[in-house]
């Protein structure tokens, strides 16, 4: 095919001038002066990114958020509004605003995988920012805006891929991952190139005060000294911090944080309780017998491993089996082989779980409602099941080892069809479930944010009814030290961070 320069400008150019025609049109002149002053940006000062989507109606409390980061922080901070309160909102609202001035070319977004489409769907509809999946094919350095799971993005080839790549902004989502410096996680993000970043967590403390100044040294190195100082000066332990206004206003400076009290929005209640349990005869006898395995046989004797199985029986006999078995055919001797077998044949015998029988009476009162059900092992999960399905209750299962569709297809089938979700720790991030208002927690973690996760789920922006939250605890058990080491560690979050709403309300009598 041919091709020849355009002579249209030429006998357009010579028309104008052989017939004193206009040279210009003054409207289309009027609209490009419009267009033009439009853009410009007048004062650093305040946010343009809403004027330019007038479809997007965020609260105060997100754009106050957006503005403080951009403003007071330099664009580098910690979201760490309570969960439900619209973070991603706010870190959309940040990258636009960073578009519109020219500050941010190209941007890295890291999500859990689970979340890729949530965040590309948010980010396309509400804010019109066009952003792409992390592809291998690609070439990088045309893809401005690109989105990523952290688990694929760390590995090789992707990892050297993406360091290549000059980013303007990184924005990470559920950062509270990042907290261990040890882990190949935080040695990824730490050795990205970016000028501005974004950690979006409600839980920035989930077991200690360094979970915290190590996110924070991934933002801005040095701001609470290193480790030795921030230790001896804040006078930091495992599971306790002095109280110290000078440490409160170096987070402050760092991270935004709202609670559903401090956004002006009528919320519903969270009415929470601790449901303290007896084991039955046999089930006691059980517990009893396997915190016995320490002093039989050296296998048992790591604290990790006890405490593991005095948690799973306090769960189901399933989940007990599992671990007990497993650790039996560590046994050299004949009378650990014998004393534990022995134990394999009570549980088998096991006609009754408490627990359980709590769970069904609780979702019995709750009329046909929708109800929640959070246990931390897969064995408990299938023994829920099977146990309601007797009873005439139809649930649906939902853990990690699920493809994003059939999470999706398990969620619509909790929607329409099931009265339950079971659900194991997985289930506690990144789905949205305002339609559930019945949360029980069957096992409880030894972290408190876990808790707060798992409520989250359901309270949050959208809920019309109060939440009503189950807590079942054993007594005389390893629970009752769990709830002891939870409200250590509430009180840890309070002391640093700020107040938490209602995940406990109080200790059970022991």
């Amino acid at each position: 095919m041919k091709i020849e320069r355009s002579s249209e400008w030429k006998e357009g150019f010579e028309e104008r001038l052989e017939n004193r025609q206009a040279w210009d049109n003054w409207t289309l002149y009027k609209m490009c002066y419009e267009v033009e002053k439009a853009k410009l940006i007048k004062d650093f000062n305040g946010l343009q990114a809403p004027n330019f989507l007038p479809e997007l109606k965020p609260y105060p409390h997100q754009l106050e958020a957006a503005q403080t980061v951009i403003e007071r922080m330099n664009g580098k901070a910690i979201l760490a509004d309570e969960v439900g309160l619209g973070k991603t909102i706010q870190a959309g609202l940040i990258l636009k605003e960073y578009l519109i001035r020219g500050l941010v070319k190209k941007a890295l977004i890291l999500v859990p995988a689970s979340l890729i489409n949530q965040w590309i769907e948010e980010l396309n509809r509400k804010f019109h920012i066009p952003v792409m999946q992390y592809n291998k094919k690609y070439d990088m350095s045309y893809c401005d805006i690109v989105i990523a799971s952290m688990d694929m993005a760390k590995r090789s080839p992707h990892k050297e891929n993406i360091y290549n790549q000059d980013y303007d902004l990184i924005i990470i989502d559920e950062a509270h991952k990042l907290k261990n410096p040890k882990t190949k996680n935080y040695e990824f993000v730490q050795n990205l190139k970016k000028k501005f970043c974004l950690l979006l967590t409600a839980t920035p403390i989930q077991n200690d005060v360094f979970e915290l100044f190590n996110l924070i040294s991934l933002l801005k190195p040095g701001h609470l000294g290193n480790f030795e100082t921030f230790q001896s000066v804040f006078s930091a332990s495992k599971h306790n911090v002095e109280e110290d206004e000078f440490l409160k206003e170096l987070i402050n400076q760092v991270m935004v944080r709202n609670s559903r009290h401090d956004t002006g929005i009528e919320w519903t209640n969270r009415r929470v309780q601790i449901i303290p349990l007896e084991f039955s005869d046999k089930e006691k006898e059980v517990y009893d017998m396997i915190s016995e395995l320490k002093h039989v046989s050296p296998v048992f004797s790591g604290a990790f491993s006890m405490i593991t199985l005095q948690k799973e029986i306090c769960s189901s006999k399933h989940a007990a089996f599992l671990t007990l078995n497993e650790m039996r055919q560590k046994c050299t001797k004949s009378e650990e082989i014998s004393f534990t077998d022995e134990i394999i044949l009570k549980l088998s015998e096991l006609d009754r779980n408490t627990k359980a029988e709590k769970a069904y009476e609780i979702i019995k009162q709750t009329d046909g409602e929708k109800v929640i059900i959070f246990t931390e092992y897969r064995a408990s999960q299938s023994f829920l099941q099977s146990y309601l399905y007797e009873r005439g209750i139809i649930s649906v299962p939902f853990n990690g080892q699920f493809s994003k569709s059939k999470r999706e297809w398990m969620k619509q089938l909790f929607k329409e069809k099931a009265q339950v979700l079971i659900a194991t720790e997985s289930g506690s991030e990144g789905i949205n479930l305002q339609f559930c208002h019945h949360v029980i927690n069957y096992d409880l973690p030894w972290n408190p944010m876990k808790l707060e996760q798992r409520i989250g789920r359901v309270h949050r922006l959208g809920q019309e009814h109060d939440v009503n939250i189950y807590n079942l605890a054993i007594k005389h058990t390893i629970e009752d030290h769990i709830l002891e080491l939870l409200n250590v560690k509430i009180g840890v979050f309070e002391k640093v961070v700020g107040e938490l709403d209602d995940i406990l309300t109080f200790k059970m009598s022991i």
